[in-house]
């Protein structure tokens, strides 16, 4: 067995229980009001991840079942973002900024040689760059939205003074949703100092050497930022010309 692999059994069963008790006890303590939304994502996740591990050795010996599943991960980031954002009407568009951010990258990784062309090595890339996507664009979606639904009147304001819709609504929105960058850039600027993310810890725990495990997290972390950059102005965008808005703000 390897020795940095975690040990499957009965104790990682009563660790991930306890850590689950714990999550919900700071939930319930802290009234953060999502106790049930912690208990529901930790059990999906045991059972998605159940799933992918018994689904992906056949998925990683074709490069159609590669291309299906990426496929099948876009369409679930999108789903996510539109339902996070507030509608599940916005995922035919919530899909745009993801993969406008997650290809480019993507494609340019793999172009570029600095990974592998194999399905075990484009994979993972492709599910790092489209959750980092997800993520922007649920933020940067929902900032705007809360942010226009809360200064309605500046934008009505700004409609009176001559300015059309969209640079209305970018007056308002642009700075807030911006932030959503904030968690992509507090991680690659402690990147080493205060976290080891999972890029790094994965090459080191397949064997390859730290100088070789640095450099792929520091691909993923600069990647990460021009991903989730494109896909936070591009869900800007869309929030500014109308396709995703909520009714009060149509």
């Amino acid at each position: 067995m390897n020795q940095a692999a975690v040990s499957i059994g009965p104790v990682l069963v009563v660790v991930l229980a306890g850590l689950l008790l714990l999550a919900v006890a700071a939930a319930v303590v802290g009234r953060l009001g999502v106790g049930r939304a912690v208990v529901f994502a930790s059990l999906r996740a045991v059972v998605q991840l159940a799933a992918v591990s018994l689904l992906i050795a056949a998925v990683l010996r074709s490069w159609w079942a590669t291309a299906a599943f990426i496929t099948l991960m876009v369409v679930v980031a999108a789903a996510t973002s539109g339902r996070r954002i507030g509608s599940w009407s916005f995922v035919r568009f919530t899909i745009l900024p993801i993969v406008a951010g997650a290809l480019p990258a993507g494609v340019l990784i793999v172009v570029a040689g600095t990974v592998p062309l194999t399905e075990v090595a484009v994979l993972p890339i492709a599910g790092i760059l489209i959750g980092g996507a997800m993520t922007a664009t649920s933020l940067s979606g929902r900032r705007a939205l809360d942010e226009l639904h809360g200064r309605y009147g500046e934008y009505e304001a700004a409609l009176a003074l001559g300015f059309l819709p969209r640079d209305a609504v970018l007056l308002v929105c642009r700075p807030t949703a911006g932030r959503a960058l904030v968690p992509a850039l507090d991680q690659t600027r402690t990147v080493g100092l205060v976290t080891l993310p999972g890029a790094f810890v994965g090459v080191l725990l397949g064997g390859g050497s730290a100088v070789q495990a640095g450099a792929t997290q520091l691909i993923v972390l600069v990647a990460l930022l021009a991903v989730e950059a494109i896909a936070v102005a591009v869900t800007i965008e869309l929030v500014a010309r109308g396709p995703l808005r909520r009714s009060e703000a149509a």
